[in-house]
C-alpha cells in the first residue's frame, strides 16, 4: 500500500493493535454484516479457494488472518488433517471456535491467537497456506508474506482472496459509489464501532491488487502465480506455490 490505511487513525498504536481492537468490536456482527456487504457472493469464492487447495490433496493447512473460522471450516472439506486458523484476535477466534465446535470439527480445526508477521511455526512446516480478506490488514505486507513463505512447504500452494478494483466502466464507478457511499453507511447501522468499515473500504481500494500484487509475491519468491479476477473484479484470488 502507497498509505498506511489504520482503523482509528491513532499514531500512539501500531496498525496491528488497532485491527486487533477493531475485529475484537465488531467480531459478534461480523458473519452477518458479511453477507450483507457481500451479498452472500464471498460463499463462493471461498467455495473456489477450496477447489484449488484441495486438487493439491494437503495433510496440514494454515489460514492466516482466519476471523471467525468461515474458510478454515470450508477447508475441512479437502480432507486436510490439520487445519490451523490464525488471528490477531480473541474476540473473532471466540465466535470461531463455538461455529467449529458446533458443526463437530474441533478436532480437525484449531483456531490460534496468532501474529502473522511472526509464525511460531518451523521452516516448510504447511502443505497449504491460505488468506481470506486479511492480506490488508498486515502492518507490514512483505513481511507476512515472508513468513508465509518460510513456513510453506516447497511445493506448496498458497492461495489469497482478496478485494480488488474493478477496471471496466461501468463496475468501476459502481463500485466506487457502493464502497464509499453505501458500504461505511451499512457499517454504522448495524455495527458500533463506526470506524470499522470505513477502513474495510478505505484499505481495500489502497491495497496493491491484480498485476501489483502479482509482483509482490514474486519478489518475496513465490513462483507459478497467477490472479483470477471474481465478480467484475470486485475480488480476486491470487494462486501462487514455493
Amino acid at each position: 500500500m502507497s498509505k498506511k490505511i489504520t482503523p482509528y487513525n491513532d499514531t500512539s498504536r501500531s496498525k496491528k493493535e488497532q485491527v486487533a481492537e477493531m475485529f475484537d468490536t465488531i467480531s459478534k456482527n461480523y458473519d452477518g454484516l458479511n453477507r450483507v456487504i457481500s451479498f452472500g457472493i464471498d460463499i463462493q469464492w471461498r467455495k473456489k479457494v477450496v477447489k484449488l487447495v484441495k486438487e493439491t490433496q494437503p495433510k496440514s493447512i494454515l489460514d492466516v488472518a482466519t476471523g471467525t473460522g468461515d474458510l478454515a471450516i470450508n477447508l475441512s472439506k479437502t480432507g486436510a488433517d490439520q487445519i490451523i486458523g490464525l488471528d490477531i484476535s480473541t474476540g473473532m477466534l471466540d465466535v470461531g471456535r463455538n461455529k467449529i465446535k458446533n458443526k463437530q470439527l474441533d478436532k480437525v480445526i484449531q483456531m490460534v491467537k496468532g501474529d502473522s508477521e511472526n509464525l511460531s511455526y518451523d521452516d516448510n512446516y504447511f502443505d497449504a497456506i491460505t488468506v481470506a480478506f486479511g492480506v490488508r490488514n498486515f502492518e507490514n505486507l512483505e513481511k507476512g508474506l515472508t513468513e508465509i513463505y518460510r513456513v510453506l512447504k516447497p511445493g506448496g500452494i498458497f492461495v489469497v482472496l482478496e478485494t480488488s478494483i474493478p477496471t471496466k466502466t461501468p463496475y468501476k464507478q459502481g463500485y466506487a459509489f457502493y464502497a464509499t457511499k453505501i458500504l461505511p453507511r451499512i457499517g454504522r447501522i448495524f455495527s458500533k464501532d463506526q470506524s470499522a468499515y470505513a477502513y474495510l473500504s478505505e484499505s481495500a481500494a489502497a491495497f496493491p491488487y491484480g498485476e501489483a500484487f502479482n509482483n509482490i509475491l514474486k519478489k518475496i519468491g513465490f513462483i507459478n502465480v497467477e490472479d483470477k479476477p471474481q465478480t467484475f473484479g470486485v475480488a480476486t484470488i491470487y494462486k501462487a506455490s514455493k
